[in-house]
């Protein structure tokens, strides 16, 4: 029996991290899932997975900070030695990340600064830190947005985060390429989640107005995302690269 695969799955204890992680778990695939400040969750994603047969680790970390990527590499290199004799895991989800909404003249330099700490400086550096411990033919996806196409006023910082991470997916799949590493950006729509104090799932007039302009008739739901992320990371769809990938229901089309 060949080993499982083992996907680091960054803000796995909630949202679209919680349910990418299930879904991964689904089709045979371990986790290592990361949270800032909700252990109680992810100590309850990591039992949800292991009650599937799979084995999960969840550890701390702030993408938001850097300088804390050499220790959280020491402690992935554990986690592989303890609890699968391994030195290596195979993908990488960037999924972690905060929000913001405020327009162009309202926006801080510190809400501008902790916007491009996290969802940009993170994933670049982060990846770069694991990129030793990633398998040669491992996969990467980076998560986006539907508002790096569309344009919603307020979302104007956290957008241009979004797509400078677009960008980045582009080159590292150039070179990351020579190790059969495939790069992809899942871009996500309006997804009913707790995400910027769950705007989409509770506020009803924001709910229609989305649903109005999706072609699909309705917002996203979790499941339309975590599992367009476990279909990207099956062997069969490894040819997959360098793509920017919109889950939206057709939104703005």
């Amino acid at each position: 029996m060949s080993n499982p695969s083992i996907a680091i799955i960054t803000g796995g204890s909630r949202g679209l991290g919680q349910n990418t992680a299930m879904k991964l778990a689904e089709q045979g695939t371990d986790v290592i899932l990361t949270y800032r400040s909700g252990q109680k969750e992810a100590a309850a994603v990591v039992a949800a997975i292991e009650k599937l047969g799979r084995k999960a680790v969840a550890l701390s970390l702030d993408v938001g900070k850097s300088a804390s990527f050499d220790d959280f590499a020491v402690r992935v290199r554990e986690a592989l030695s303890k609890t699968w004799q391994r030195d290596s895991f195979d993908f990488l989800v960037n999924n972690a990340g905060t929000g913001l909404h405020a327009s162009i003249a309202e926006t801080t330099e510190a809400e501008f600064d902790d916007l491009v700490n996290v969802h940009f400086k993170g994933v670049f550096f982060l990846t770069q830190k694991l990129l030793p411990l990633i398998a040669d033919g491992g996969r990467i996806v980076n998560i986006s947005s539907g508002l790096a196409r569309f344009t919603l006023p307020g979302s104007s910082a956290y957008a241009a985060v979004k797509g400078a991470v677009e960008v980045l997916t582009r080159y590292q799949a150039k070179e990351l390429g020579a190790r059969g590493i495939a790069v992809n950006t899942v871009a996500p729509g309006a997804i009913e989640t707790d995400f910027r104090g769950g705007a989409v799932r509770d506020n009803p007039e924001i709910k229609k107005m989305i649903a109005s302009q999706t072609a699909l008739g309705r917002v996203g739901l979790p499941d339309d995302i975590g599992g367009l992320i476990a279909l990207l990371l099956l062997p069969a769809n490894g040819w997959i690269n360098a793509q920017r990938i919109e889950a939206s229901g057709g939104m703005f089309i």
